[in-house]
Parts: C-alpha cells; sequence; structure tokens
C-alpha cells in the first residue's frame, strides 16, 4: 500500500545516546529531517547539543516525562511533527526462573509501555495532519526466542504483536508503521548487558550464579568488531531511513544474517528443530 509522503520532515527518535539512535539521528540530519533526539542523563544530553542538536529529555518509564518530552518535541518542530523512532531500550539476562516481578516490569516498562504511550500522544497530530510514520526498533529476539534472555524476547515479541496491531488500525489515516529486527550490532548493548547482570540478578540464589558473575565481567570489556554477521548501527539507521520515506515502507526490516535467518526459522522451521538448536545455549548450572 501508498502511504503519503511525510511533508514535515520533522522526528522525534529515542534513546540516541549510542548505538543505533545516535546513527539514525546523523543519517537523518544528513538526509534533511530536523531530528528532535532523546536521551535521558545529562551527559547525553550534552554530547548531543555539541553534535548540533537540540536534544529533549525523556525517561520513557515516567509519564510526566513523557508527556512533557512531547510537548517539547513539537515546540521544537513548530507544532508538528512527520515521524516517530522508537528505539529506546535494554535487555534484561537472566533464566527466566530468576526473574523478579520487578525485573520483568521494568523489562517492559522501558522496552513496550513507555514505547506506547509516547506514540499514542503523537498519533492525534498524526491523524490531524493527514500523514505519520511509526518505526518501531524490535529484534531478531522479536521472532525467534532464546535462553537466558528471556524478558528481552518477550518484550520484543509483544512489540511485534503490539506494532502489528497499530499498522493495521493506522493504515486508513495514512500513517505507516514499521518494525525494524535488527541482529548483531556493533553498540553499548552487550556491555549493558554486564551491568543488568549485576543490578538485577541475584547471583547467590541462583544455580547459574558464577555463570552470571563470569558472564557481567566479561560483557562489561567485551568489544566487537564489524564483520558478515555482526554489522555497525548506520546499517539499522538505513532501514530506519527507508522506513521514514519510501511512499511504500515494508512492514518489517531485517538487519544482519541473523536476522534475515530468524525471520526464516520462525516462519518455516518446526518449533522441535528451533528447540534443539537453542538448548545448546543453555549453560550448566550448579
Amino acid at each position: 500500500m501508498r502511504f503519503p509522503l511525510v511533508q514535515d520532515r520533522s522526528v522525534i527518535v529515542t534513546g540516541c545516546s549510542s548505538g543505533i539512535g545516535e546513527a539514525a539521528a546523523h543519517l537523518l540530519r544528513e538526509r534533511g529531517w530536523t531530528v528532535i533526539p532523546t536521551a535521558r542523563k545529562e551527559a547525553d544530553l550534552k554530547g548531543l547539543e555539541d553534535a548540533g542538536f537540540k536534544p529533549v529529555r525523556i525517561d520513557i518509564t515516567d509519564s510526566d516525562s513523557v508527556k512533557a518530552a512531547v510537548a517539547e518535541a513539537l515546540e521544537i518542530g513548530g507544532g508538528r511533527l512527520g515521524g516517530v523512532v522508537n528505539n529506546a531500550g535494554f535487555g534484561q539476562p537472566g533464566a527466566v526462573e530468576d526473574l523478579s516481578r520487578d525485573a520483568l516490569r521494568q523489562q517492559f516498562e522501558v522496552n513496550l509501555f513507555g514505547l506506547q504511550e509516547l506514540t499514542n500522544l503523537l498519533i492525534p497530530g498524526f491523524r490531524k495532519q493527514g500523514y505519520g510514520r511509526i518505526v518501531n526498533v524490535s529484534s531478531v529476539l522479536g521472532r525467534v526466542s532464546a535462553p537466558m534472555i528471556g524478558a528481552y524476547c518477550a518484550s520484543k515479541f509483544a512489540l511485534e504483536a503490539l506494532s502489528d496491531s497499530l499498522r493495521i488500525e493506522m493504515r486508513p489515516a495514512g500513517i505507516g508503521v514499521s518494525i525494524i529486527e535488527p541482529g548483531p550490532i556493533i553498540s553499548a548493548f552487550r556491555r549493558r548487558l554486564g551491568v543488568q547482570i549485576s543490578d538485577a540478578l541475584d547471583s547467590d540464589k541462583s544455580r547459574y550464579g558464577e555463570l552470571y558473575d563470569r558472564e557481567a565481567e566479561r560483557r562489561k570489556k567485551q568489544v566487537k568488531t564489524a564483520n558478515m554477521f555482526t554489522r555497525p548501527p548506520e546499517d539499522v539507521a538505513v532501514k530506519i531511513a527507508h522506513a521514514l520515506e519510501s511512499v511504500r515502507p515494508k512492514r518489517r526490516y531485517c538487519v544482519t544474517i541473523p536476522a534475515y535467518f530468524g525471520a526464516f526459522a520462525a516462519r518455516f522451521l518446526p518449533p522441535a528443530l528451533i528447540d534443539r538448536s537453542m538448548a545448546s545455549k543453555v549453560p550448566e548450572g550448579q
């Protein structure tokens, strides 16, 4: 289906402190967009200011902060925005049996609830102007679930389902909804997983305690380089730009070979085969 082109090329991009969000902000600005990047920490906001942006602070888990950020973004955009890129998120690692209610709630607050609240505040404006683009950054783990990171997978599966429903609902209004599904991307995501292991998991009470401690230290020091399977965040930014600019935005955009394979596996491989493959990734506990 064809969608109206975005006439007011202004866009709010969440999670721009590094990685995909930062790369998208720079690429879209180069392509003529007025980019309103968001971040939560003052140091990250300062970095974006130094790069020439007018960033907006947002804590995606706080409704008041989300509402204030939307008001500020609309002021910067002259009262209208052409799109939103929902990129902010994090991964909560750990075996499902070790995840507390608070850990699960935090995962969904960031990766789903806050994202949709922000989007819902922008939809009335998109409807009124007759165009708009909503781009949700998901993951290959929103198609195929993996062990030891079940909370993150669950949040991305939920995001995919919510985005599919929203896409159908927005279609008559001329508002496009696209999902970006990256695989392994060079970013701070892996190092942040190490922090989450330390902060949210009780190693002393888990059968995987020693593994958590080792993995936390390893991930905090981990540095990845680009190769055939792991790609730089700029590759994701290119797909985001297409979703915002094309008259025929795709429903889903895979990025990296593992992401394409995950999408294929989810559609065509027997669940038993996927289970056997994923079982090899389950570590032996104590």
